[in-house]
């Protein structure tokens, strides 16, 4: 079992996958694994915050009633998302995604989570944290170099 960089076409693809349930605007965080490889198996995980549904990070982060506190501690959405991507072997290319509401709470306690995530794997790996807008713009990207790929 082999720790290695999440590579960008499966980046990509994940945070295509993740968008489908969980619209872009709705998500603040997410903290993305070190992929693993076993074999022919690739595997992910994500662990995503999202605003619920009706909110939008506009509303939360400009509206001058809420401080930044205030923002970080408002119910988010946390989702778990997996992906499987066979890479060798007759099933090459094949891929599963699977993005799943697990619970809600406060931004805040969303890193509490993923060091829980850690822990169970039981391997030292720390996940890359983007913010909502970071995924925005990898998704807007993702989208054009997709649409153009043949």
């Amino acid at each position: 079992m082999t720790q290695i960089p999440l590579s960008s076409d499966a980046r990509e693809r994940f945070l295509m996958e993740i968008a489908v349930v969980v619209p872009k605007h709705r998500i603040s965080e997410v903290y993305l694994f070190p992929a693993i490889r076993q074999g022919p198996m690739e595997t992910g995980i994500a662990v995503i915050a999202a605003m619920p549904v009706g909110a939008t990070p506009e509303v939360a982060l400009d509206d001058e009633q809420y401080s930044e506190g205030a923002a970080m501690s408002a119910r988010h959405v946390v989702y778990s998302a997996r992906y499987r991507w066979t890479r060798k072997g007759p099933d090459r290319g094949k891929w599963e995604c699977d993005v799943v509401a697990e619970a809600d709470a406060p931004l805040l306690t969303v890193e509490t989570v993923v060091q829980g995530v850690q822990k169970r794997a039981n391997e030292p790996m720390d996940p890359e944290k983007l913010d909502g807008e970071s995924v925005r713009t990898m998704l807007a990207a993702a989208e054009k170099h997709w649409q153009t790929t043949p």
